[in-house]
């Protein structure tokens, strides 16, 4: 039986030991529209005292990834990139909230801003592959 869409970002949470690490929870979800949070921490810095840009994009992916696949079929990633805009501190907490701005049968667009408050710190893009395989 095909897992509830809404409930698919949960379970893809449960598995995934990465998101967990990095503290990654989930705000809201919707069918295409997923919004999730995290605070950075010292073990996320650089060697400028800032979060590392993967820390921003990381955050980001796991919001394109989980609102990309409440459509129920398996959703992977085939392109992504990211603009860094503002730098991030020790401390800060950031959300990222992925929207699918365009879905077609097989193909998902999606833009996911990357906030700290109200202010826009990241640009995140990316595009999906949507497989035959249902979320049970």
């Amino acid at each position: 039986m095909p897992l509830k869409k809404n409930l698919i970002p949960q379970k893809m949470l449960s598995q995934d030991h990465f998101s967990t690490w990095l503290g990654i929870e989930i705000i809201s979800v919707e069918i295409g529209r997923v919004k999730v949070g995290m605070t950075i921490r010292k073990e996320m810095l650089n060697s400028m005292g800032k979060a590392h840009g993967g820390i921003s994009y990381s955050l980001a992916d796991t919001a394109f990834g989980f609102s990309a696949n409440t459509h129920g079929k398996y959703a992977v990633s085939i392109e992504t990139s990211i603009n860094h805009i503002e730098a991030l501190e020790e401390g800060d907490y950031i959300t990222a909230e992925a929207v699918t701005d365009v879905s077609k049968k097989k193909v998902g667009f999606n833009i996911v801003e990357v906030k700290r408050g109200d202010q826009l710190v990241a640009l995140f893009k990316g595009v999906v592959y949507r497989t035959s395989k249902d979320w049970e």
